[in-house]
């Protein structure tokens, strides 16, 4: 399995910076996901990768081969950096049946007949769809067509299988179903998955890293529940988490070596660093951010609140509360609901609340509230 790597990558459009000097590695047997909103530069990365677009500088290489070098003018051709491509559309065939168009590719190969068969089979098993091997594409779901359009870009054996939005096509229980197909197959295949989404559960649930972009800039780039937990800016904070984040504006003051005194109008806090000690200025305005289930809703707690609105869903409940003139959204999980306007207690019983600065929207610190 290849490493790919990408070293001070830029793509210009005229005077427009769609990917800004990016530089990542994507190890052996990763399913990479490239997050952002809409214009963010993940489609772009990936077809650069794929050879599909040209990048305007940098390098990149595929198990240690240049494929890319705007300086040696090095530019590899798509078809011979061993990578599939799962389109958005699925890209089917339509006058061909299954079989045929997972066939297809392995037949422009020189294929032979009986080892083009054996790998059809082997491949309509694994993704479990032998009984519509002789359909063609408009007698098949939305979920069935995604199913052969993977079997059909794994047929040739690609080291790195690259995405586009493949599910934004199917509902939302289709979509659930091929997350979970997707990941047994990352398993089962072993290969190097690269996946463009804006979807931030579905990079959330899949990936093994995430690379969160904006305006063509790396945010973030680590797995999954580090960005979540410990984001390093305003923007991926707000951006990676369902319900949002709570953001808080406060200013802050050193008490002591230890603590930060924030305050606002309708809230008084001492934060406590657990991962790095803080460095704060008189009176810095900055944005505490508060994560829903950090929230704990009881008949004890050190705040008084007032139940502003609740979304009980069965498995959980989204509860806003109001503290003076502040709202924040909780969860609480369980098949539980609250009546609005009732007076309720709450606590800050975690150490994972996170500390930015207004000004640069860096984070500073994770910690504990009192």
């Amino acid at each position: 399995m290849p490493e790919i790597r990408l070293e001070n990558i830029t793509k210009r459009f005229g005077k427009s910076v769609a990917v800004d000097n990016l530089t990542m590695t994507i190890n052996d047997g990763e399913f990479i996901s490239l997050l952002g909103p809409s214009g963010c530069g993940k489609t772009t990365t990936l077809r650069m990768i794929a050879g599909l677009e040209t990048p305007t500088e940098g390098e990149i290489y595929i198990d240690n081969v240049c494929v890319f070098s705007s300086q040696k003018g090095i530019d590899i051709s798509p078809d011979k950096r061993n990578v599939g491509f799962l389109f958005q559309n699925y890209a089917l065939w339509p006058h061909m049946t299954v079989y045929k168009n997972i066939s297809f590719g392995l037949e422009n190969m020189k294929w032979d007949k009986e080892k083009i068969h054996e790998r059809v089979i082997e491949l309509v098993k694994m993704l479990k769809i032998e009984e519509y091997i002789e359909r063609y594409p408009s007698e098949l779901s939305g979920g069935q067509q995604q199913r052969v359009a993977i079997a059909r870009t794994l047929s040739t054996g690609p080291k790195i299988l690259f995405m586009d939005e493949p599910l934004s096509n199917l509902d939302a229980k289709l979509r659930m179903e091929m997350r979970t197909e997707l990941k047994r197959l990352h398993l089962e295949t072993k290969s190097t998955f690269v996946y463009v989404t804006h979807d931030q559960l579905e990079a959330m649930t899949l990936s093994t890293k995430i690379c969160l972009l904006k305006e063509g800039l790396l945010q973030q780039y680590q797995p999954p529940l580090e960005v979540y937990r410990n984001p390093a800016n305003f923007f991926v904070a707000d951006f990676v988490g369902s319900p949002n984040i709570n953001i808080v504006e406060m200013i802050g003051n050193i008490v002591n070596v230890d603590d930060v005194k924030l305050t606002n109008p309708s809230l008084n806090l001492i934060f406590t660093p657990t991962s790095k000690v803080v460095s704060i200025s008189e009176n810095q305005e900055l944005l505490l951010g508060i994560r829903p289930e950090d929230i704990i809703i009881g008949e004890e707690g050190s705040f008084d609140a007032e139940v502003y609105s609740t979304l009980p869903s069965g498995m959980e409940t989204i509860v806003k509360v109001k503290i003076n003139d502040i709202i924040l959204t909780c969860v609480v999980f369980g098949d539980v609901d609250f009546k609005v306007g009732r007076q309720i207690k709450i606590s800050f019983e975690s150490s994972k609340y996170v500390l930015f600065d207004k000004q640069s929207e860096i984070q500073l610190s994770s910690g504990k509230l009192s």
